[in-house]
């Protein structure tokens, strides 16, 4: 607790019982421990006391957090704003007595081109997450070409490191291979951080493609993970005490997220998962309606979240109950099989 930031303290008040932490020092406590933390993005909010009970039996760390997309300065398609998303997870931590250590993460933050007011929306949404409150922040300039996603990250990172918040990059688009991805390579990686080191920027973690995908598997699509080449970048990155994020594991076989954390995997994100559980368990009408909103106007299904966020809501308790332990369940395999049991003892 006492080392939590000022800026925390602020948001919390002095007498919090709430463990909000900088990523920062997490991931510098546990960089080489064989575990992962969980991150989840909670785009419908019911799932959040689940995970957080899961948490709990299991003393482990998790973290919370939205993507540009679902959660920018407009409340992106999932209705959350930086502010309403930071009030949300604390507000469940207060009530369900989460004293934990957890962070809240700006899940990429994406630059996709190298126009000013491409790179201007992003650093406004930064200020305004770190305003909120959040602790964590994956910079994705991704979709550029290197020496220009070098060259942004390098530019916006100052004022995430300033703030003592823990940071993520990425190279390499997390695109499925099916659908005209490419695997990070090994030179990529290796060149993209000691560049980054070069320029005074030290990320905790580094997002690649390795095969993973966003979304759902469809039935009978076969996972593509190339551990091989994640411990080859795990290793060449190491000297820069750099760890692996792994993004899109919705779908993935337990028994082969059990094997990331030996290749340098140190976070896991986790999102479709929590909306397929949070959807599974809405009054059906309600579903139903979101379902023709999205074929009426040819939009995923996640994007009806923020047009229907009033109802979602405020489903009834039943409802809530029925998604709470659903997350439970579905939260308690994961910490598991990522081996962060007991993580919340290492802090």
């Amino acid at each position: 607790m006492g080392q939590r930031d000022k800026r925390i303290l602020r948001k919390l008040g002095t007498d919090s019982k709430i463990c909000l932490l900088s990523s920062d020092i997490i991931f510098k406590k546990i960089i080489d421990k064989k575990v992962i933390i969980m991150a989840c993005n909670a785009r419908i909010k019911h799932v959040i006391p689940g995970i957080m009970q899961a948490a709990k039996e299991l003393e482990a760390i998790v973290a919370f957090e939205l993507a540009k997309s679902e959660g920018g300065l407009d409340g992106g398609y999932t209705g959350q704003t930086p502010q309403i998303f930071f009030e949300t997870i604390i507000d469940y931590a207060e009530r369900e007595k989460f004293y934990l250590p957890f962070f809240i993460h700006a899940d990429h933050l994406q630059v996709k081109n190298t126009s000013s007011e491409e790179i201007e929306s992003t650093r406004e949404l930064i200020k305004a997450q770190i305003e909120a409150g959040y602790t964590s922040f994956g910079i994705d300039a991704s979709l550029n070409e290197i020496p220009d996603n070098i060259r942004i990250t390098a530019e916006l990172a100052p004022m995430i490191l300033q703030t003592n918040s823990g940071l993520e990059v990425e190279v390499g688009e997390i695109k499925a291979l099916s659908k005209g991805g490419e695997l990070t390579t090994v030179e990529e990686a290796s060149t993209y951080i000691s560049e980054l080191n070069r320029r005074n920027i030290n990320p905790n973690l580094l997002a690649i493609n390795n095969g993973s995908k966003h979304g759902n598997y469809a039935p009978g699509e076969e996972v593509h993970i190339d551990l091989k080449r994640t411990g080859e970048i795990y290793e060449a990155i190491k000297p820069y005490k750099v760890n692996i994020a792994q993004h899109g594991i919705t779908g993935t076989p337990l028994n082969l997220v059990g094997q990331f954390a030996n290749y340098g995997i140190r976070k896991g994100n986790v999102g479709t998962l929590w909306q397929n559980i949070a959807h599974k368990y809405l009054p059906p009408d309600l579903m139903q309606r979101m379902k023709d909103w999205a074929k009426e106007n040819n939009q995923d299904i996640k994007k009806a979240t923020a047009v229907f966020k009033e109802e979602i809501d405020s489903i009834d308790e039943e409802c809530r109950q029925k998604i709470k332990q659903e997350a439970t369940i579905q939260a308690r395999a994961f910490i598991q099989a990522f081996r962060a049991v007991g993580t919340a003892k290492m802090i």
